[in-house]
């Protein structure tokens, strides 16, 4: 229930003066939501939107793997850039036995994907409820990856999910010609010469980096919504690749800015569930009136 405290809560931390912890949440996950918009645009331009899912549920045995690795060593098993580490590879593994399917086995990519998460994210299942047999005190932190738990972050957490935004919004943009050829003619671009499997290849690894890093702040499950509604949401304003990109980055940051300060004004409420409502309700909003719904309306009017 919105309160005058809760309402007074939510306006300090829209307009970062909610006290330094706040404000260093607020500011990683509107990093984190910027690059997710523009890494999002290109994935569903070049229609991996199912792909990013497979990719955020195939972290989970990675988050695992590294926990196991990092406490046998005796090391920290709640290392962010630890944990991270172990999801990138996971999510690589992943990407590439996708890949192997399609190619080697002939399987449909649909069929290769839906396999290859269902089979990470079962694998991640058994390791976690492995993991929380061992009661060595350290293992609880594992689950909120799974949904995710901006509330948490720490500012190294918050400076590391940062950092990784902006390199990805850098190769983003640096190579925004090389990713447009892949997303509308990759045939043409093959036979031009460019190097279209390298091209798809980093793509995807950005997709992978934004997608991992995001694993604090909204959770493995849905990080995908906060990559593709943004870019969704872009597309129903624009035809133009380049307005696409800065509407759907746009979008993505001020999902994060206000789903985040939402959830510091109602500390119960998980913050990347608010994330995501709060993209929705900008989805939903430009369902209504952006003017591509506009002139399709009025299309089938006539």
């Amino acid at each position: 229930m919105l309160t005058g405290e809760t309402l007074r809560l939510f306006v300090s931390s829209l307009f970062l003066q909610a006290g330094y912890n706040t404000v260093v949440v607020v500011l990683g996950v509107t990093a984190l939501g910027l690059a997710a918009g523009l890494v999002g645009a290109f994935a569903l331009l070049r229609k991996r939107a199912m792909m990013t899912d497979v990719l955020s549920h195939a972290t989970l045995p990675g988050l695992a793997a590294a926990w196991l690795v990092a406490t046998g060593l005796g090391a920290s098993g709640r290392s962010l850039p630890v944990l991270l580490t172990g999801a990138a590879i996971a999510a690589i593994v992943a990407a590439l036995t996708v890949q192997w399917l399609t190619r080697a086995a002939r399987l449909p990519e649909d069929a290769a994907m839906g396999a290859t998460l269902s089979v990470f994210f079962g694998l991640g299942a058994v390791l976690l409820s492995y993991i929380q047999t061992l009661r060595t005190g350290s293992e609880g932190g594992l689950a909120r990856f799974i949904l995710g738990q901006t509330a948490t972050m720490s500012e190294q957490d918050a400076y590391v999910i940062a950092t990784a935004a902006v390199v990805a919004i850098i190769v983003a943009v640096l190579l925004e010609k090389e990713f447009r050829i892949v997303c509308f003619d990759p045939q043409f671009g093959a036979a031009q010469g460019w190097p279209v499997a390298l091209i798809d290849l980093l793509l995807m690894t950005i997709v992978v980096g934004v997608a991992v890093v995001g694993l604090q702040a909204v959770g493995m499950i849905l990080i995908i919504a906060l990559m593709i509604i943004p870019a969704a949401t872009a597309r129903l304003w624009t035809d133009r690749l380049r307005v696409m990109l800065a509407l759907s980055s746009l979008f993505g940051a001020a999902s994060a800015w206000i789903g985040a300060s939402l959830s510091a004004a109602l500390p119960k409420a998980p913050a990347g569930g608010l994330i995501v409502l709060v993209a929705g309700a900008f989805f939903i909003v430009s369902l209504a009136v952006a003017p591509s719904r506009i002139r399709a309306s009025s299309a089938e009017a006539r």
